[in-house]
């Protein structure tokens, strides 16, 4: 397989992902969201993260905020002031849709993690990253060194990521639970339909690359940030597609995501 440069990789993902954003729009969820998010306790934050995560009187940043629903939570968790980055334009058009129906006030950027505005350098008491962002990045350790210079001296990255270990099997093959890939797997999974969260859009794309990086990747990428890894736990159930849930409640339990806190030296 012809491995696109990171360069050529993060731009198809780009259009990848302005792509996608109708799709998303088309779904129920959005009319949903419309409505909902303009509760000032509104939250679509689940318990593990709302748990992890201390905001209370802080400044956010979150890298990769998709159409900023997750941004807008920390509010309820007592945010001081949140900004939202993306690379995908059409996205952040959602975002910024969701912000005005919001008591709130978040501030969405369009930028591409690898470019960040000065503006944004040493700024900000936490970074959080979630679900779907790691694996976009081709380069691990570049992505950390970027996220870093975000946060103020001390403040903290945290991560609540889907699990390496979901990366070797198939939810779709035909035996689901058959080992499909490595784990040490060196090229892209690459994708030429619409990223959809639910079942595949039968149509034409930009290509999308998914990058797989190990657990010993992802911990020497933020090690070799300067961040210090203060936490680490892993959990047996699933914030992914809804696929993935037929790898719950096994007897033979694979680990499905992760939490990691990291503090800026």
């Amino acid at each position: 397989m012809e491995v696109p440069n990171n360069k050529t990789a993060i731009e198809s993902n780009r259009q990848a992902w302005n792509d996608s954003a109708r799709h998303h729009q088309d779904s129920p969820d959005w009319q949903a969201l419309l409505g909902e998010v303009a509760q000032a306790d509104f939250s679509c934050l689940d318990e593990t993260l709302s748990g992890l995560l201390e905001v209370d009187g802080k400044d956010v940043i979150q890298l990769g905020c998709n159409n900023g629903r997750e941004s807008l939570s920390l509010f309820a968790l007592g945010a001081r002031s949140v900004v939202g980055v993306d690379q995908s334009a059409a996205f952040l058009e959602q975002a910024r849709e969701l912000n005005k129906r919001s008591p709130h006030n978040a501030e969405f950027i369009e930028s591409d993690i690898h470019h960040l505005p000065a503006s944004l350098h040493n700024r900000f008491d936490v970074a959080l990253i979630t679900i779907g962002v790691l694996n976009w990045m081709p380069d691990i350790g570049e992505f950390f060194r970027h996220v870093a210079s975000t946060l103020k001296p001390g403040g903290k990255l945290v991560i609540y990521e889907t699990h390496p270990f979901l990366e070797m099997v198939d939810p779709d093959a035909e035996d689901p639970y058959r080992l499909a890939s490595s784990y040490f797997r060196a090229e892209p999974f690459v994708q030429e339909e619409p990223i959809v969260y639910v079942g595949k859009v039968e149509q034409q794309a930009a290509k999308s690359y998914w990058f797989v990086h190990t657990l010993g990747a992802i911990f020497g990428g933020a090690i070799g940030a300067g961040l210090n890894i203060a936490h680490f736990r892993e959990y047996a159930h699933s914030n992914r597609e809804e696929v993935y849930d037929r790898y719950l409640n096994r007897e033979a339990q694979m680990p499905m995501c992760f939490t990691l806190v990291a503090s800026k030296v």
